[in-house]
């Protein structure tokens, strides 16, 4: 069944990947009308959400964020497609990195980055960084339990040769590439909300008390790399600017939890300042009035 489904589907994801740039958006409107307004995709969720992180607005003003969120989730998945036939040039000019001399200094320094992310702006596009950096650079991503739309989803994120390591081979990984000397920029979004068996510390994400995804800074600690966070600004529909914003260039030696402490606040800024362009389909405070682990941190 699940390869039935692949087969249908794919010619019509690769027919949308190749619609001339305003067809395209155009198309994606559409979507999102039918997702907004008929099948409402998680409209309570979102709702919610965005009511939890926002106390102070008022409803109308909730409703207007939403429908933003919406167009632009729409049009964020849909350029996932887009990566099946656009050009390397064309994915460097429409995902800007605007501080790459800087980035540059930072890969000159011989050791590897993780660069930490957030479900912020186009996150399916950050394999663009890949394009244009010194070192190679690695996409962690999470598998999909349809191994045909998987193999798809790699295919997609590795179109330019880059390098991808699914979630639970993450850790070996790199700590495999440390062993053998191999420098490379990781990118990690680390936003996510952990399993409750494993929520070790709790901190204020959005003025919330919940479990805190710790996998980029126990990395960062362990191995002393470099940390950046990925600042993503979209400019227009199909434009975005990115920006490398320094963490800690001395991981190793910084206190417990300053890296993913550092890293929030940056998310949070970002999602104060344009708030449609984070992903809040995501249930992330799911566990903000559960049970906290005993031993676990809270800060």
């Amino acid at each position: 069944m699940h390869l039935l489904i692949y087969r249908l589907a794919y010619p019509i994801i690769l027919g949308i990947s190749k619609l001339p740039w305003r067809i395209f958006y155009a198309f994606s409107t559409f979507v999102y009308l039918i997702v907004y307004y008929i099948i409402r995709y998680r409209r309570t969720t979102v709702t919610e959400n965005l009511t939890l992180v926002f106390p102070e607005k008022t409803k109308k003003e909730i409703q207007i964020i939403r429908k933003a969120f919406y167009k632009h989730m729409c049009d964020m998945f849909l350029e996932m497609t887009k990566s099946l036939s656009i050009s390397r040039e064309e994915l460097i000019k429409r995902y800007k990195v605007v501080n790459l001399d800087e980035f540059h200094e930072f890969e000159k320094k011989n050791k590897s980055i993780i660069t930490l992310m957030g479900h912020y702006g186009s996150f399916e596009w950050s394999n663009a960084v890949d394009l244009v950096s010194l070192n190679p650079c690695v996409g962690i991503y999470k598998q999909i339990k349809n191994k045909h739309f998987d193999k798809l989803a790699h295919r997609i994120r590795g179109r330019f040769n880059s390098r991808l390591i699914a979630s639970h081979k993450v850790a070996r990984q790199i700590i495999k590439d440390k062993q053998d000397g191999t420098v490379c920029g990781y990118g990690m979004i680390s936003d996510q909300s952990p399993k409750i068996s494993n929520a070790k510390y709790w901190t204020d994400f959005m003025g919330i008390k919940v479990p805190i995804f710790m996998g980029g800074e126990f990395l960062a600690q362990r191995l002393d790399v470099i940390v950046l966070y990925l600042h993503v600004e979209k400019v227009k529909r199909g434009h975005y600017e990115v920006r490398f914003i320094p963490i800690s260039e001395n991981s190793k030696e910084e206190e417990k939890y300053f890296v993913i402490k550092q890293y929030l606040r940056l998310l949070e800024k970002q999602i104060h300042k344009n708030p449609e362009y984070y992903l809040w389909t995501h249930k992330r405070w799911k566990h903000r009035n559960g049970p906290i682990p005993e031993g676990a941190v809270v800060d």
